[in-house]
């Protein structure tokens, strides 16, 4: 087990800060592979957004429960115990006080010497202002990652994974058109908002942006690419065109719900045009 039980409490050196359903399980995937990097055995910490986005607490407690019921069932499928160091870990993390400053260290305190951490969490690019300016104090040397996707594929992505977890389906037209107005379609792929909050606080140096597209037509291009920016060698890495979280194929949105997507959506396209140019968001899918 790649584990140091004595190891101390510190602050993660990368961060994947999203965006949600942009491919961040299947980065976390990749680079838990990496022998140079360090993941917690759960994705997404959600520490800052904890502290920062009221509303996200209400669901955390459901969201680390999960992580530990996740992390003991692949350890049942191998027909092995879980090793008591990790229980250990996991009791000290899912326990209060949680989301501290030392919380927080202490989740990336297993990490072997010599090796670099990362904290995958989608929700932190949604972080507002306040939130940003926290991280670029609490964390002035890490570095970041934003993969940015097709904006109304990202949100229906969204929307049929939200409606897979509520076993709700729309039975019309006029069903699926109440529900591409939920404003959780648009806030968590508001890049018009989100991308100038860190822009204004990070460059290129310590900011990478990656089109979602990438994934599937040159995974192992944009990890070399991924491993260049955090000053990583390069690995063999496995199954790097294994999909993860396919959505639900009998949740087909209408046209004409698709169609009100993409005019609400609009603004999102233009702004990502002018910022990231068009041979950017021509590989957004």
């Amino acid at each position: 087990m790649d584990w140091d039980p004595n190891g101390k409490p510190r602050k993660p050196d990368f961060l994947g800060i999203g965006a949600q359903k942009a491919g961040t399980t299947w980065l976390s995937q990749m680079l838990g592979q990496h022998p140079g990097l360090w993941t917690p055995p759960f994705k997404e910490v959600q520490f800052f957004n904890h502290r920062f986005v009221e509303e996200h607490r209400k669901w955390l407690p459901w969201h680390f429960k999960r992580a530990r019921q996740n992390i003991e069932k692949r350890y049942e499928a191998r027909g092995e115990d879980v090793p008591a160091p990790v229980v250990k870990y996991l009791d000290r993390v899912m326990r209060e006080p949680m989301f501290t400053n030392h919380w927080y260290k202490t989740v990336f305190a297993p990490a072997p010497e010599g090796r670099k951490t990362i904290d995958i969490t989608p929700e932190y690019s949604t972080l507002p202002e306040e939130g940003v300016d926290f991280i670029a104090k609490f964390l002035p040397e890490a570095r970041f990652i934003y993969i940015i996707r097709h904006p109304v594929d990202r949100a229906i992505s969204q929307l049929k994974m939200n409606l897979t977890r509520a076993r709700r389906k729309p039975a019309s037209v006029e069903d699926w058109l109440t529900e591409v107005q939920d404003p959780v379609l648009v806030d968590r792929g508001d890049y018009r908002t989100y991308v100038p909050r860190w822009n204004a606080r990070f460059g290129a140096d310590r900011m990478l942006y990656l089109p979602f597209g990438r994934i599937a037509r040159d995974p192992l291009g944009l990890l070399r690419q991924v491993e260049t920016f955090l000053g990583l060698p390069a690995h063999d890495y496995r199954d790097t065109g294994r999909k993860v979280f396919a959505s639900d194929n009998s949740l087909v949105v209408p046209d004409k719900a698709r169609a009100a997507l993409r005019a609400k959506l609009e603004p999102q396209f233009a702004f990502l045009e002018e910022t990231f140019g068009r041979a950017f968001t021509s590989q957004f899918r």
